[in-house]
């Protein structure tokens, strides 16, 4: 199934949320307005809002505090990404120009800021303290998310444990908190929504495998950013790890220079020393892993085809290009 046959499902529904967004971006400062219309209107998946909405169809909900919650999340998402990508010195972000490379650090960072306090807003809303410690605690585990990366940033002794730590903070926690906020509003059991929250969290994990395995083997006009992008930024993600756990004594040199200096000089060599030892394949079969968790899950909730959409999701990310 396709992401546009997925997205369906739940069409009007995300294109409520679309509607709201746009709404609660407007802040009568231009460059606030500008900055936020460029990153938030770039063309992105949604597939955290559309988890969510997904979710709480699935358990028959009704009631409209899933298009808040599902606009929280995006918020959330988008104010990281101005983050990461000021962090990173990104050029690309989703096929375009970053935010960043157009007006500037300071402006990207400022307006990251502004949307995240845009997102506590709209927690405040909800008017539910579990919704808003989820989400709290969630915005905090990814905060930690980030600075875990940035100190592995350059360091040769990342190992898979510590690079879990880093993906299951940075990313997988969103997607765990869409999930399970859609089983706490739809009135879910206790045991209900940490079925959810685990969907979500390995979930979360395949996705930002194929990521990390997609930056060493795609293309950048189909991926939307650079190729080789954590290479320049020295990130030690899954394919340098595994080629330094079982590549031979020149692989692994190679490895550690490039993640010691950054840059992409040696991009080339290292994709070669990647496919030689089926550093690829590994990541993806850890993904895989990480989507067969996910949808066992799913095993409490009634077949529906909403249902069958968030097991066409999970599938759809391990398969995707970009």
């Amino acid at each position: 199934m396709s992401l546009d046959a997925i997205r369906s499902h739940v069409k009007d529904d995300m294109e409520r949320v679309n509607q709201l967004i746009l709404a609660r971006l407007a802040a009568d400062i231009p460059l606030i307005d500008s900055l936020s219309q460029h990153i938030v209107s770039s063309g992105g998946k949604r597939i955290r809002p559309m988890l969510l909405l997904l979710t709480a169809k699935a358990f028959e909900y009704q009631g409209d505090t899933h298009i808040l919650l599902a606009a929280i999340i995006e918020f959330i998402h988008t104010a990281t990404l101005l983050h990461d990508d000021v962090v990173d010195d990104s050029s690309l972000r989703r096929g375009q120009i970053t935010a960043n490379s157009i007006w500037g650090n300071e402006a990207s960072v400022l307006v990251g800021d502004f949307l995240f306090s845009r997102a506590f807003q709209l927690m405040a809303e909800v008017q539910n303290l579990k919704v808003i410690s989820i989400l709290a605690t969630a915005s905090n585990t990814i905060a930690k998310g980030e600075v875990l990366q940035l100190i592995n940033c350059h360091d040769t002794a990342t190992d898979e444990a510590r690079y879990f730590d880093v993906i299951s903070a940075k990313t997988a926690k969103l997607f765990s908190a869409a999930t399970q906020l859609a089983a706490v509003i739809s009135h879910q059991s206790e045991e209900i929504e940490q079925q959810m929250s685990a969907f979500g969290h390995h979930l979360g994990l395949a996705f930002q495998l194929v990521d990390d395995a997609l930056d060493y083997q795609g293309d950048a006009t189909e991926l939307g950013k650079n190729v080789g992008d954590d290479l320049a930024e020295g990130k030690p993600t899954l394919p340098l790890i595994y080629t330094l756990e079982v590549g031979n004594a020149a692989e692994k040199a190679l490895i550690r220079e490039a993640i010691e200096a950054g840059g992409t000089t040696l991009l080339k060599e290292i994709q070669q020393a990647l496919i030689r030892n089926k550093a690829i394949e590994y990541t993806h079969q850890c993904a895989n892993k990480e989507v067969a968790a996910a949808c066992a899950a799913l095993s409490s909730v009634p077949d529906s085809p909403y249902k069958t959409a968030l097991l066409a999701l999970a599938d759809f990310t391990v398969s995707r290009c970009n």
